[in-house]
């Protein structure tokens, strides 16, 4: 039933695209619904150029016939459809469970619009129940760990920071060559201040919160797909 739903929300995004736009495709299972019916498109003649947040997305795209891109080569694009593993009030995500964060935040902040689809279970209000990924520099790792815990404390949020690992144990590695730590805050009631104190923080390359980002969010549920907006 979730994935029939992911893949309803990608089917009500893909009203928002016209032949000729210059799309951002997201990362993660429900990014995967929509990039699937996008390719549909373009086999039957629609014409989009797009930029793909990660590589999988970009293995994932390539053999459907859409044309990839980079921001080098197209810079500014019309609209970046992407999933969330969280929304929260007033359309503030979290987003990096794929291990996409960064690509993913450079892409969107590029879009003149983004779009976030998502089944109704990633709508919540009770928001930071999902851990928060936090993208952060090997170098310096332990001391970028203790920074984090620091304001952390400082902001009654839990020190429950888990570097993420791959299935053997070894840490997992972004596209860009950096790790992930993930933050276990449960409930975070100020993700402004937080989102602040972690870019303040030099090994700190990215978070997961996506804040003033989204301008629509296309949510489905059993009774049909619903937007919310900011």
């Amino acid at each position: 039933m979730v994935l029939d739903l992911k893949r309803e929300a990608a089917r009500a995004a893909l009203e928002h695209v016209e032949s000729g736009m210059r799309l951002g495709l997201g990362t993660g299972s429900t990014a995967d619904h929509f990039i699937d019916l996008l390719g549909d498109k373009v086999k039957a003649g629609f014409d989009v150029i797009c930029v793909p947040t990660s590589e999988r997305t970009a293995a994932r795209a390539a053999p459907l016939g859409i044309r990839l891109t980079t921001l080098d080569e197209t810079p500014e694009l019309d609209l970046t459809v992407d999933g969330a593993d969280e929304i929260g009030p007033r359309l503030v995500l979290i987003k990096g469970g794929g291990g996409a964060l960064l690509r993913e935040k450079i892409v969107a902040s590029a879009s003149h619009r983004m779009i976030v689809i998502a089944d109704q279970s990633k709508v919540v209000e009770a928001f930071g129940v999902y851990p928060l990924p936090i993208e952060v520099m090997p170098f310096g790792l332990e001391a970028t760990r203790r920074a984090i815990a620091a304001h952390a404390k400082a902001m009654d949020l839990p020190d429950a920071l888990a570097l993420r690992r791959k299935a053997d144990g070894t840490p997992y590695v972004t596209d860009g060559g950096h790790y992930i730590i993930d933050a276990s805050f449960r409930r975070i009631p100020d993700p402004w201040s937080l989102a602040r104190a972690l870019v303040s923080i030099p090994g700190v390359v990215e978070h997961g919160l996506f804040i003033d980002m989204a301008g629509l969010a296309l949510i489905a549920g059993t009774d049909g797909v619903i937007q919310l907006k900011p």
